[in-house]
């Protein structure tokens, strides 16, 4: 702060002394204000949002169900018990590389938050599917899906319905979040009760609450109107579809909620 224009020069020193220690304290107090730097989550946070991708979030209670090297905790989701086929380690990377079925989760999840990284070919397809029952025929019968996607040449990234991140066939996402075929994808799923939230890079993308009077609207006017278990288990299985498409995975966790 500077000293006010016309004051006398004749000032005591005491005065001129004081002056300079409160001119002193100020400069200390601004320094240390605009030194001050945000907590390192919120840092990172303002990285990950400037970067288009999400921040590392906190490792408590994270479980990671992939450890690069075996396939351990899945099964394909027609036969449960028996070695996984179709999916492959390769380089640390969980793969899809041939005919198998959906990788499914040994473990049943009731309320959880769930991410992995993912990476399409041109026209790839794949999805996470939660809250399996097993009693149909297919995992996505009774379990809704994240849609996994290469918007930019499969047919489905044509209709926001079953673009990259939607609710298959029942809630559009947020467009622009993805990133395009042979890059890295974040996905992070938040199933909290009847609450659901997609993420993708860091964008909420879709948000809804499970057999709503909306979703129930919608689930009427979509592929699964007679699919009457579609959504109604409260805990289930996860997988990662088995769309025909060769697809990469890493960095596959997650934590349960209370």
């Amino acid at each position: 702060m500077p000293f006010p224009l016309g004051a006398p020069r004749s000032a005591g020193l005491r005065r001129r002394s004081s002056s300079s220690l409160l001119l002193g304290g100020a400069v200390v107090a601004l320094s240390a204000c605009h030194s001050a730097k945000p907590a390192g989550g919120d840092a990172a946070a303002i990285r990950g949002a400037m970067a288009g991708t999400r921040a590392p979030a906190a490792t408590a209670n994270w479980v990671s169900l992939f450890d690069g090297t075996t396939i351990s905790g899945w099964h394909n989701y027609a036969t449960p018990g028996a070695p996984v086929t179709g999916w492959s380690v390769e380089d640390g990377l969980l793969v899809r590389s041939g005919e198998g079925g959906d990788l499914t989760t040994d473990t049943q999840y009731a309320n959880f938050e769930f991410e992995l990284e993912w990476k399409v070919g041109p026209g790839g397809n794949s999805g996470i599917i939660y809250r399996i029952d097993h009693s149909g025929e297919r995992s996505y019968l009774t379990g809704p899906e994240l849609q996994i996607l290469d918007d930019a040449v499969h047919r489905d990234g044509k209709n926001p319905l079953t673009s990259a991140g939607a609710n298959y066939a029942l809630h559009a996402p947020t467009p622009g979040a993805v990133k395009p075929a042979n890059e890295w994808n974040a996905a992070r799923l938040v199933v909290n009760g009847n609450h659901v939230e997609h993420w993708l890079n860091g964008v909420k993308v879709v948000e809804y609450e499970l057999g709503s009077a909306d979703w129930e609207t919608r689930r009427k006017a979509s592929k699964f109107a007679t699919a009457e278990k579609y959504g109604r288990a409260t805990r289930g299985h996860l997988a990662i579809q088995d769309h025909g498409d060769r697809v990469y995975f890493r960095n596959i966790r997650i934590r349960e909620l209370p």
